[in-house]
């Protein structure tokens, strides 16, 4: 089992910065590949991007690169997504995931936490 627990989102402008942060517990197993996603209000939820248990292998999706990082400190049982340059279509619900192995589909993962809203006002 793992438990994950977001926080971090918040409301701010386009252009702006937010970092969000997952905390982890659980099976270090189901924790090798760790993932963010987001869903706005109408719309599938989306990939946004992953990391493997060392942090040496990282993707993101494409509307996302250049703009947001993941990063995992296994010591804390953390998973971060620094996010910057916001956009209004950034706005959604994001949520933290776990798997055996990192990945861009979120049939992958096998855990997930319970969501933190992000808000980009125009």
């Amino acid at each position: 089992q793992v438990q994950l627990e977001e926080s971090g989102g918040g409301l701010v402008q386009a252009g702006g910065s937010l970092t969000l942060s997952c905390v982890a517990s659980g099976d270090s197993y189901w924790r090798n590949g760790m993932g963010w996603f987001r869903q706005a209000p109408g719309k599938e939820r989306e990939f946004v991007a992953t990391i493997n248990w060392s942090g040496a292998n990282t993707d993101y999706a494409e509307s996302v690169k250049g703009r947001f990082i993941i990063s995992r400190d296994n010591a804390k049982n953390t998973v971060d997504l620094e996010m910057s340059s916001l956009k209004p279509e950034d706005t959604g619900t994001y949520y933290c995931a776990a798997s055996e192995y990192l990945g861009m589909t979120k049939d992958r993962y096998k855990y997930w936490g319970q969501g933190t809203q992000v808000t980009v006002s125009p």
